[in-house]
C-alpha cells in the first residue's frame, strides 16, 4: 500500500530508507539473466515480464521445465531475490500461474489443459476483474471461473455486458498475444562469472574480463553485428555492486579495440578495497555491420579475416582450440 496509507493504519510504523536506484539495478540484472536464455523477453514492469522459449529449440516439456528451473535458481543464487515462474502455452495462463504460489512459485500448465487449470480458480484471478467487480459477480452466483461455462449467453451478457465473449475466452485460457520485444534480435551481449571464493587480485579480474570479451565478440560477428559500448560490472560479497561504461568512436566486431578499455574500467568500477564476488561484461550499442572510417578499414579487415579463421577453428573444435595470450594457463578455477 502507499506509504501515506500505511502510516494512517499504523502511526508507529518504522520506516527504513530505501537505497535510491537499487531496485532498477537489480531489475536490470534479473532481466539480463532472462535474456541469457532467450532474446525474446518482454519487460512489463520492474519485476514482471514474459519469456518466449520457442527460439531455444527445446523439444520436450522436461527440457523447458529444466531451463526455467535453472533460471529461477540462478536468479536466487546471484541476486538473492525470489521469482515465481508460470509455464504455459500463452501469456494469459502463464501470468495467472506465476501468481498462484508466491514466493518462489513454480507452476506448469500443460498444453491443452488451460481450461481445466483455470476452472477451479476464483474469477478475481482473471485480468480486469478486481475486488469490486468480483463482489458484484458473486451476486449473480458467479464465483469461480468454471461457473461461466454453465451459463447462457443472455446471463453472461447481463453480468459482463458486451465484453462477455472476451471474458469467456479468457476463462477458457485463450490468448494469442505474442511476446513483444523492441526487437527480436539481441539488444546487447553479456556474460558474467560468480567466483567460488571472493577474488582480490586485479590481474585475475582483468584476465577474466578479457576472456569474456573473447567469448562474446565471436557471437557478435556470427550475428553480423558490431558493438560500441562495453560495460564492466563488479559485485562485492555483500551483494553491493558498481558498474562503468566506455564507448568506442566507431562500433566494432573485433576484440582488439576493447582490450585497452578493460584496465581503466576496472579501476573506475572496483572503487572499494574489498574482494569481488562477481564480474560481468556487457556489450551494447549494437549496430549492423557496415562501412567504417577509411583510416581503420584496412587494418580491421585483416584482423577480421584472422578472427573468422579463429572462430571457425574454435567452433569446429567444440571448445576453445585457439586462445589469446592473456588466457594462457587460465581456467575458471584459477
Amino acid at each position: 500500500m502507499p506509504t501515506s496509507q500505511a502510516l494512517r493504519v499504523c502511526p508507529d510504523l518504522i520506516m527504513i530508507q530505501h537505497t535510491s536506484g537499487l531496485y532498477g539495478k537489480v531489475s536490470e540484472a534479473m532481466f539480463d539473466l532472462c535474456e541469457s536464455i532467450t532474446p525474446w523477453v518482454q519487460r512489463n514492469s520492474i519485476d514482471e515480464g514474459y519469456l518466449d522459449l520457442a527460439p531455444c529449440g527445446l523439444k520436450t516439456s522436461s527440457e523447458v521445465e529444466g531451463l526455467v528451473r535453472g533460471l529461477q535458481q540462478r536468479i536466487w543464487a546471484e541476486l538473492q531475490i525470489t521469482v515465481s515462474m508460470g509455464i504455459a502455452a500463452n501469456k494469459l495462463v502463464a501470468q495467472i500461474a506465476s501468481k498462484l504460489r508466491k514466493p518462489q512459485g513454480f507452476v506448469v500448465v500443460p498444453v491443452g489443459a488451460e481450461k481445466d487449470f483455470l476452472a477451479p480458480l476464483s474469477l478475481g484471478k482473471l485480468p480486469g476483474i478486481g475486488a469490486k467487480t468480483e463482489a458484484i459477480l458473486a451476486e449473480f452466483g458467479l464465483k469461480l471461473i468454471g461457473d461461466l461455462f454453465g451459463r447462457s449467453e443472455r446471463e453472461l451478457k447481463t453480468a459482463f455486458g458486451n465484453d462477455w465473449a472476451a471474458v469467456v475466452a479468457m476463462a477458457r485460457g485463450e490468448d494469442d498475444r505474442p511476446v513483444e520485444t523492441i526487437t527480436p534480435e539481441a539488444k546487447s551481449y553479456s556474460q558474467q562469472e560468480t567466483f567460488a571464493e571472493d577474488v582480490g587480485e586485479p590481474l585475475k579480474i582483468e584476465r577474466v574480463a578479457k576472456r569474456m570479451i573473447d567469448e562474446l565478440l565471436p557471437k557478435v560477428r556470427a550475428d553480423g553485428k558490431r558493438v560500441k559500448t562495453i560495460t564492466l560490472r563488479v559485485r562485492y560479497g555483500d551483494f553491493t555492486q558498481t558498474s562503468h561504461s566506455k564507448s568506442l568512436v566507431e562500433a566494432s566486431d573485433l576484440e582488439a579495440p576493447f582490450y585497452p578499455l578493460v584496465s581503466s574500467l576496472l579501476r573506475e568500477t572496483w572503487n572499494q578495497r574489498r574482494k569481488l564476488r562477481l564480474v560481468s561484461v556487457r556489450f551494447s550499442g549494437v549496430e549492423e555491420s557496415g562501412a567504417q572510417l577509411e583510416m581503420f578499414a584496412q587494418n580491421d579487415e585483416k584482423r577480421r579475416k584472422l578472427a573468422a579463421v579463429l572462430d571457425r577453428l574454435n567452433l569446429e573444435g567444440k571448445s576453445a582450440g585457439v586462445s589469446r595470450g592473456h588466457q594462457l594457463g587460465y581456467t575458471k578455477r584459477d
